[in-house]
C-alpha cells in the first residue's frame, strides 16, 4: 500500500517513466538487503521497502501502458500484461524448488530485477506518457515524445503524415511562450463529486475482491492438502478470471461485467456461509473455485475501470489509492486466525455483507468502454451514469 500511494503521487508530479525507473532501481539494493539480512528486524524492514518498490514499479508501468493505448486496445493490452504476471506466478514454485534456500531465491529474483532495470533505463524502451505531458502543459516535451513515437512507428499514409506534421507544428507554436507546467495534487479529488464517488466505489470493490478471497481459499485446504496444488488452483483461477474479463468487458461493458462478477462473488460467499455443512464436498469445492475466480475478476476489473475513469492529471495518485485498498483487503486475512474459527466466521460475514453493498454501489458508475481517457478534472466530472440496461437505439 505504501509503495502504491507513493508511486502514484510521484507519477502525477514527476512523470510515469521516472517513477517506474526509480522504483525498479530501488528494488535491486532492497532485494539484496533482504537476501543478506542478519536478523528478523532487518528482514522485516528490507522486505517492507522491497515490496513497496515493486508495488511502485507495477503501478507506474500500469498507468504508462494504459495511456499509450487507444480505446479499442486498452483492455487487451492490459490483460496480456496480466497473463505475463500470471506466468511469473506459475514459474515461481519451480524457481523455488531449484534454489532450495530462500536467500538464494531472493537473490535470483533480485538479479532478474537488476537485468530489467538495466534494460528499461534506455528511454527508447519506455517513453514518457504524452497524454500526461499534454495534460500538465509540458508541450515541448510532449512534442518531442510524439515525434519519437511517430518516427518509431514507421512511414504511414500521406493523410496520417500530414496530420502528424500539423499536430507537431501546433504543439511547437503553443510551446513558444514557455508555459509553466500545471500539476495537480491528490487532495483535489476530495473537492470533486463524480471523481470522488467513482474512486470510492471502485476502491471499495477492489478491497472486497481481495479481502473475500481467503474465505474461499480456506475451503480448498481439505480437498487439496498439498501447498503446490492449492497454489496452482488459485493461480489458475486468476488466469481464468483474466481471460473472462478480456472476452466480456469489451463486448458488454466494464460496469455490467463488474456487476456480474460482484454478484457471483456475493452469492458464492452467502451460500458457503449458510450451507457449507449441508452441501456435498464437490459443491463446496465448485462454489469456492467460482468465488475465487469471480473475486479475482472483481479486483482486476476494479483497478482497470478506475484507471479509465480517473482523469490523467490525478490518475497515478487515484489509482494508487485504489490499488492500496486492494492490499488492505489482503491484509484482513489474519483475522481468520483467531482461535475457535470465530475470526473466520466474522471475516466471512463482514465481506459477504460488503459484497451485497458493492452490487448496489456499482450501478452508480459511468461506462468507460470505447471512450477516451478523461484529461482534466472537468473531464472527469462530466462523466455520467448510463441506464442499466442500456436504452434501445
Amino acid at each position: 500500500m505504501l509503495g502504491s500511494v507513493a508511486a502514484g503521487l510521484a507519477c502525477d508530479r514527476f512523470g510515469r517513466r521516472p517513477a517506474f525507473v526509480v522504483s525498479l532501481v530501488l528494488a535491486v539494493p532492497l532485494g539484496l538487503g533482504v537476501a543478506l539480512a542478519v536478523d528478523f528486524v532487518m528482514v522485516l524492514v528490507a522486505r517492507l521497502l522491497f515490496g513497496a518498490a515493486l508495488a511502485g514499479a507495477f503501478l507506474s508501468l500500469y498507468v504508462a501502458r494504459l495511456e499509450l493505448c487507444d480505446p479499442p486496445h486498452r483492455l487487451g493490452v492490459t490483460m496480456v500484461a496480466g497473463f505475463f504476471w500470471i506466468a511469473g506466478e506459475l514459474l515461481l514454485p519451480g524457481l523455488a524448488v531449484l534454489c532450495r534456500d530462500w536467500r538464494v531465491l531472493q537473490g535470483a529474483v533480485t538479479m532478474i530485477l537488476a537485468l530489467l532495470a538495466a534494460c528499461w533505463w534506455c528511454p527508447a524502451l519506455l517513453l514518457e506518457s504524452p497524454r500526461w505531458l499534454l495534460a500538465t502543459r509540458q508541450l515541448e516535451k510532449a512534442r518531442k515524445t510524439l515525434q519519437a513515437l511517430a518516427e518509431s512507428s514507421g512511414p504511414g499514409s500521406d493523410d496520417s503524415s500530414c496530420h502528424q506534421e500539423s499536430l507537431l507544428e501546433e504543439l511547437e507554436s503553443l510551446s513558444e511562450g514557455s508555459p509553466q507546467p500545471q500539476y495537480h495534487a491528490v487532495c483535489e479529488i476530495f473537492g470533486t463529486r463524480v471523481i470522488w464517488k467513482n474512486g470510492v466505489i471502485l476502491g471499495f470493490a477492489a478491497f472486497i475482491g481481495s479481502g473475500i478471497r481467503h474465505c474461499f481459499t480456506r475451503n480448498l485446504a481439505p480437498h487439496l492438502p498439498h501447498f503446490f496444488s492449492s497454489y496452482y488452483v488459485v493461480v489458475g483461477t486468476e488466469a481464468a478470471a483474466c481471460l473472462f474479463v478480456c472476452l466480456t468487458a469489451e463486448r458488454f461493458g466494464r460496469r455490467a461485467v463488474l456487476l456480474l462478477c460482484t454478484v457471483l462473488t456475493g452469492i458464492s460467499s452467502l451460500l458457503l456461509l449458510a450451507l457449507t455443512q449441508y452441501l456435498l464436498d464437490l459443491i463446496v469445492l465448485t462454489l469456492s473455485v467460482v468465488g475465487i475466480t469471480a473475486s479475482h475478476a472483481v479486483t482486476m476489473l476494479s483497478i482497470f475501470f478506475a484507471s479509465e475513469v480517473l482523469p490523467t492529471v490525478v490518475r497515478g495518485a487515484g489509482l494508487g489509492l485504489v490499488v492500496g485498498a486492494s492490499f488492505v483487503g489482503k491484509a484482513a486475512a489474519p483475522i481468520t486466525a483467531i482461535p475457535n474459527s470465530r475470526g473466520f466466521f466474522l471475516h466471512h460475514v463482514v465481506f459477504a455483507s460488503f459484497a451485497i453493498l458493492a452490487v448496489l454501489s456499482i450501478m452508480l458508475l459511468p461506462e468507460s468502454q470505447g471512450r477516451g481517457l478523461p484529461q482534466s478534472l472537468q473531464d472527469g466530472e462530466s462523466q455520467r451514469r448510463p441506464p442499466l440496461p442500456p436504452a434501445p437505439p
